[in-house]
């Protein structure tokens, strides 16, 4: 298997990605690993940390998509970029997988334009497993800041069939995020959602979800619109950070209050590995034709292991069959006449 890193992305890069890349080799050398990026950053990250670059393929690109870029960057003005060269690579079967920490909307807009959709997905979405006690998918984190009943139907097709091959669940329950959990909850969109989920055949749909909910383990995959998603997904971030601080503080106040911690240690870390953003890696793009993974853009070397580990994971499952087969059967069911009310 050929993993393709955009080395050059997000916040600590390339520095932290090629540890990350490193460790990732580590536990999985099986593999071949291609870092796209400035090969002469590559290489001096690479001598200050001891890493032999040997096993390793490294192709060049001069330019750097940042953050601000405009996300059509990555197919215009920056087509050298380490971001567009890895998606071209990708596009061209020279790699099974792209892993990325970079910016959101150019990644989401070139991995569409580039490697492009599947068969009969209408958006593409970001699925990113939210940091509870049990995995829930949350389809759209961030991308699609509009989107229709319809989108959303295919989220949660998209979601279930992610969950089912990479999870092994066998038949996982959908909700729909919403203000109530009353079927007339919500506004336009959402009451028009609430119809083709209940409607729908190739999902279990369990009704609305309340966010505060969401710890009770009672779905496994939530959909909503990109920009309430992005809202939820970083409000629990902040909490859990917030709570881990907050234990921090309490437990190493004074003498005994660390003996405490060392009493409950084996828990706490427990707590932590449950929120820690590093230990989930990366979310991938659900509905591109290849396995497109958007890693954090505040990653560091553990956070992009985890990202480059899951991205071989999406590739050893046949995930894309399945969201092919249901979005397609899905589509032929509607297309002969089903209706919410059938």
């Amino acid at each position: 298997m050929r993993i393709i890193v955009d080395v050059m992305g997000g916040d600590h890069a390339p520095f932290e990605l090629v540890k990350g890349v490193h460790l990732a080799r580590a536990m999985a050398p099986e593999h071949d690993y291609i870092l796209v990026g400035d090969e002469m950053q590559i290489r001096e990250v690479a001598a200050a940390e001891g890493i032999g670059l040997n096993d390793y393929t490294i192709v060049n690109a001069s330019d750097v998509i940042t953050m601000e870029d405009d996300p059509m960057s990555v197919v215009r003005q920056k087509s050298n970029s380490s971001m567009s060269v890895a998606l071209h690579m990708l596009a061209d079967k020279q790699g099974d997988a792209v892993v990325s920490t970079g910016n959101t909307g150019a990644l989401f807009t070139g991995s569409n334009l580039i490697v492009r959709r599947l068969q009969g997905v209408r958006r593409p979405a970001i699925a990113t497993l939210l940091p509870l006690n049990h995995p829930i998918l949350l389809l759209d984190a961030g991308a699609n800041l509009r989107v229709d009943a319809e989108y959303l139907e295919q989220f949660a097709v998209m979601g279930s069939a992610y969950m089912k091959k990479v999870h092994g669940m066998e038949a996982p329950r959908v909700g729909l995020l919403n203000n109530g959990t009353e079927p007339t909850k919500g506004g336009e969109l959402q009451l028009a959602a609430y119809a083709l989920l209940s409607s729908c055949p190739y999902i279990n749909f369990v009704g609305n979800i309340e966010a505060n909910r969401l710890r009770e383990d009672i779905c496994d995959v939530v959909v909503t619109d990109g920009f309430t998603g992005n809202i939820l997904l970083k409000s629990l971030e902040g909490m859990g950070k917030m709570m881990l601080q907050t234990m921090k503080d309490i437990f190493y106040e004074n003498a005994r209050t660390k003996l405490s911690a060392l009493l409950v240690r084996e828990k706490l870390m427990n707590v932590k590995k449950q929120y820690d953003p590093s230990e989930y890696g990366g979310s991938p793009l659900l509905g591109i034709a290849a396995p497109v993974i958007k890693a954090h853009g505040s990653s560091r070397a553990k956070a992009f292991r985890s990202a480059v580990l899951q991205a071989i994971a999406y590739c050893e499952t046949d995930v894309f069959e399945q969201i092919s087969s249901d979005v397609s059967a899905l589509h032929e069911w509607r297309k002969h006449g089903a209706t919410p009310e059938d």
